[in-house]
């Protein structure tokens, strides 16, 4: 082991430019990213989510939502999000300068929500709510997030439409609350610069066709 000592150096080096190259290199071109301002609109986005939302963003990853559920539209020539009503353009990375923790997500058990705060669902506080509540095909329920309140005087506003035993409701913790709220703020729908739809591949050829 004569040039152990080289060999080990150039790994070394060579992890080390990697890491530069990867890591460093994204910082650049994306570590001083700002909001768009808009000046027709007189304000910049993406606009900062409300404090409850960004609590909900960690009930969001402290139940693992990211495990089944991305917030990444994809462009066009890389699959049919714009057609599953995902979302009219593909995400870019000013998308997520607002977020403190962005949830990319690593699978699609369930749909993107990229764009669901723009969904009927998700306009409908009250129906989201209960939707958390009550299981839905691969969506289990998260009636933890919920609990059984016994009824003082008038029902609850907040009591769900749900079984409860004689005397009690079900009522949305605040977990639950931040959850909608923040699920509610999810809306990358502004049209950035760098936001353009980029077209298939396919029709590009046959254009030039």
């Amino acid at each position: 082991m004569k040039n152990g000592f080289t060999f080990f150096l150039g790994l070394f080096l060579a992890v080390a430019l990697a890491w530069a190259g990867i890591v460093m290199g994204s910082h650049v071109q994306l570590g001083q990213l700002a909001p768009y301002f808009d000046e027709n609109e007189g304000k910049a986005f993406p606009e900062r989510m409300p404090g409850i939302a960004a609590q909900g963003q960690l009930v969001y990853q402290d139940l693992g939502c990211a495990a089944c559920h991305t917030q990444q539209v994809r462009r066009p020539d890389f699959g049919s999000d714009k057609a599953r009503g995902w979302g009219d353009r593909q995400s870019v990375a000013r998308d997520y300068v607002s977020q403190a923790h962005v949830q990319l997500g690593e699978s699609r058990v369930g749909p993107d929500l990229a764009t669901f705060g723009a969904r009927p669902l998700a306009v409908d506080a009250t129906r989201l709510t209960q939707y958390l509540y009550e299981p839905h095909g691969g969506m289990p329920a998260y009636r933890f997030l919920f609990e059984e309140r016994k009824i003082t005087g008038e029902r609850s506003a907040d009591a769900l439409k749900a079984a409860a035993p004689a005397g009690y409701e079900i009522i949305p913790t605040h977990r639950a609350v931040s959850l909608v709220a923040y699920l509610q703020s999810l809306n990358n729908v502004y049209e950035y610069p760098e936001a353009r739809p980029v077209e298939p591949a396919a029709a590009k050829e046959g254009e030039s066709k």
